[in-house]
């Protein structure tokens, strides 16, 4: 199997080719409408390899990624549901595939009521007043909700005064990394014993230099805050505002609204709550709400509708203006809004239901072998495990354990993460698995801690069944091959 990711120059023979060209057609000698220095002086080294051996190699490669249409992928936070092929169909047609941003409003009107209608979905989903669908991923949505909250403390005259963005222990990697970007000072707060933001601290960071707090709900342990409405009201009381990161989403849909809660600027990732695909470097969808406060700040363009026609609105005097060229990542907007319009308000509710049912009946099934942080809790759509146990009786570390599942054909969930909790390993089956899956995923990991007490030894070498084994993972972050050249061979 591993002949068959062997660089594709490697598989070069003289004189194969893939495609015959036709002969020029074009009178005269072309070459010399270049300028000489960009004219080449010798052919370029490319592999001559026949089609069939083309196609081949791309299929194989293909065949090496793990994604969701392969097999199980519980990737805590991240959400990697089933993409709905009804989503990728509606991308593909060709009003919509063919479409070019710079085309006259009057003949793209289909493609602006589509985001017309999709940001009323999502606002009306999310309690906020309006949404814009510019940012182009979840962390480029955070920086736009941010953005908002400073643009609204500088229209009062407070962007020198505030300066200080409250983030919970509990909080996703990028939010802290977000307020910093942004200018901003972070000033982190406790989780208290249930795991929630432990409000007396919060009462004791909040003051006159706060310009917001980030929070997620449910939290990154999958827990949901309960005391929301005062943390609300404490920020708001100290002159601040709130922020919802949107990333676990897909336990709230249709159940309860960040707007309701008391949020004023929210992200959404598309990519994650509503089915479009994820990973692979995007293109992802972050799309920010707000509330009537910051409603005057909201990016430009937003797409209005006036006696049935739509168009692209530029007059919004205090907007922070673009986050993006154009207008978004418009394929991925077509199949949010295909997976909406195909679940309805009551399928949206039921994905929240069964999401939150599946995580909780995985959390019940390991709970006697793996410990658990605040079990006796209800989760939301994930929770939070800890191989503290077997790390400290048999040395087989969470990474171990992560590697061995890959034996049994499941993607690994998010490890180490949050920081909170030692050996973390946060589980998030989604909605879109059945019973068997979700058995067949508590088996390995039941089968998993059964081998860390036994043979111990065998997890310090896996993955042994994949392509790829073990790695040294060190030297891939600080030097990586990017790319193949004949000195690697």
């Amino acid at each position: 199997m591993l002949s068959q990711v062997k660089p594709i120059f490697e598989k070069s023979q003289p004189g194969r080719m893939g495609v015959a060209l036709p002969s020029c057609d074009v009178p005269g000698d072309i070459s010399s409408l270049l300028p000489e220095n960009l004219r080449r002086s010798e052919d370029p080294g490319l592999p001559e390899v026949s089609e069939v051996d083309v196609i081949r190699h791309y299929t194989n490669l293909s065949q090496l990624n793990f994604g969701v249409d392969e097999g199980f992928y519980p990737l805590g936070s991240c959400t990697m549901k089933y993409n709905p092929k009804i989503n990728e169909n509606a991308a593909r047609l060709c009003g919509f595939s063919n479409i070019h941003p710079l085309q006259p409003e009057k003949v793209c009107q289909g493609a602006l009521k589509l985001m017309y209608d999709l940001s009323s979905m999502l606002a009306e989903i999310t309690g906020m007043e309006a949404v814009t669908l510019q940012p182009a991923a979840g962390a480029h949505g955070e920086l736009t909700g941010i953005f908002l909250i400073k643009a609204y403390h500088r229209k009062n005259g407070e962007e020198a005064t505030r300066t200080k963005i409250i983030v919970p222990d509990s909080a996703h990697g990028t939010n802290p990394a977000t307020a910093s970007v942004a200018g901003y000072d972070v000033v982190e707060v406790k989780s208290n014993d249930r795991g929630n933001v432990d409000i007396e601290a919060l009462k004791a960071a909040v003051g006159e230099d706060t310009a917001g707090i980030m929070l997620t709900n449910p939290n990154t342990l999958g827990l949901f805050e309960e005391d929301i409405l005062q943390i609300a009201e404490i920020v708001h009381d100290a002159g601040g505002l709130l922020y919802y990161d949107g990333a676990n989403a897909n336990a709230i849909l249709g159940k309860i609204r960040p707007g309701d809660m008391g949020f004023d600027v929210l992200h959404l990732n598309i990519h994650k709550s509503f089915s479009t695909p994820h990973g692979g470097g995007g293109p992802g969808s972050g799309a920010v709400g707000v509330g009537k406060r910051l409603l005057p700040f909201i990016p430009t363009p937003v797409v209005v509708e006036e006696n049935g026609t739509y168009r692209f609105d530029y007059d919004i005097p205090d907007s922070i203006g673009k986050m993006r060229s154009f207008y978004g990542n418009f394929g991925v907007l077509v199949r949010a809004y295909a997976y909406i319009l195909s679940m309805g308000a009551e399928g949206l509710k039921a994905a929240a239901d069964n999401a939150v049912l599946n995580a909780n009946y995985i959390m019940k099934r390991l709970e006697g072998d793996f410990e658990i942080p605040l079990a006796s809790r209800v989760c939301k759509h994930e929770f939070v495990i800890s191989g503290e146990k077997q790390h400290k009786e048999n040395g087989v570390s969470t990474l171990d354990m992560a590697k061995r599942l890959m034996d049994h054909g499941v993607h690994p969930p998010t490890i180490y993460f949050p920081l909170i909790v030692h050996e973390a390993m946060m589980i998030e089956p989604t909605e879109t698995e059945g019973k068997e899956t979700l058995d067949r995923f508590v088996d390995a990991m039941l089968e998993i801690a059964k081998e860390a007490k036994e043979k111990p030894e065998i997890f310090h070498d896996a993955p042994y069944t994949t392509v790829v084994s073990r790695l040294d993972e060190t030297l891939a972050a600080r030097k990586p091959v990017l790319r193949w050249s004949p000195s690697e061979r």
